[in-house]
């Protein structure tokens, strides 16, 4: 059960975005990766049915007796949920299509919006010493969208460089909001990647300017590239700084790790 007398606990940062397509789980394998190659403890929270983040660290759907459905759900042991994958440092919560029904089933309970906000504040969490947990979201703004929200500390939003990149995001930005008056007021934006990115195409160009122009500040300084060894490294279950630790998508991800961490230093400071 959650305890609100423990210590500060990990920085949980929920990376959503309701359009598919967008790089979200693949910025959630491969940033998490990042983060624990910087000597960070991660955890990733697969919320999304599909269980895309849990197939793309290879985590075999065999070996899902237990997931984010019981982790929400029902009293199990965090030492059968939690599994670690091939990056030291860095474990998951796999998700199966069981969760599919949890969006149903949430509909019924009191606590429906803080199921996860609770369940990542037990204080059995503690023993795994994590400094993050990033939470995959489903493409969609439903109630398991807005338990993350509810439970992190920030939103992270993947942004595809393509046209009617920006379309959606007051949506996404409005449901950011409600739940910051309704249920989490110190929910922030950490900030807005944009993923994709092809920097000879004049496409690309125009939805960076526009993303700048519209939101400033929140748009992370680290482009993350269209780049094939990142659309490969899933097929192969792993992340791409494990599957090619020289690609320019594995550097943009190290990249983008070192300034998320940056702009932590300045919160916290």
């Amino acid at each position: 059960m959650s305890d609100p007398t423990r210590p500060h606990g990990p920085r949980i940062i929920a990376i959503a975005n309701q359009k598919g397509g967008v790089g979200k789980t693949t910025t959630t394998i491969n940033l998490g990766a990042a983060l624990a190659e910087q000597g960070q403890k991660v955890m990733i929270v697969d919320l999304d049915p599909q269980g895309n983040a849990s197939t793309g660290l290879g985590i075999d759907i065999e070996d899902r007796e237990f997931t984010t459905y019981e982790f929400l759900l029902e009293d199990i042991d965090l030492g059968q949920i939690i599994q670690p994958t091939r990056a030291e440092n860095l474990s998951i919560i796999p998700a199966t299509v069981d969760l599919s029904s949890a969006d149903i089933e949430l509909i019924s309970n009191e606590k429906r919006s803080f199921l996860l906000h609770d369940a990542l504040r037990q204080t059995a969490i503690d023993r795994y010493d994590l400094d993050y947990v990033l939470i995959d979201c489903p493409p969609s703004l439903n109630l398991l969208t807005v338990n993350a929200m509810v439970a992190a500390h920030s939103v992270l939003v993947p942004l595809q460089s393509e046209f009617f990149a920006l379309e959606g995001l007051s949506q996404l930005m409005l449901t950011i909001r409600e739940v910051r008056q309704s249920a989490n007021p110190k929910l922030r934006i950490e900030g807005v990647v944009l993923t994709m990115f092809d920097a000879r195409n004049n496409l690309s160009g125009q939805v960076e300017k526009d993303a700048r122009d519209n939101l400033g500040d929140l748009v992370f300084k680290t482009l993350i590239p269209r780049n094939v060894r990142l659309s490969e490294a899933p097929s192969y279950s792993m992340s791409v700084l494990d599957y090619d630790p020289q690609s320019r998508g594995a550097d943009a991800y190290r990249a983008l790790a070192k300034e998320l961490m940056q702009n932590q230093a300045l919160v916290a400071a």
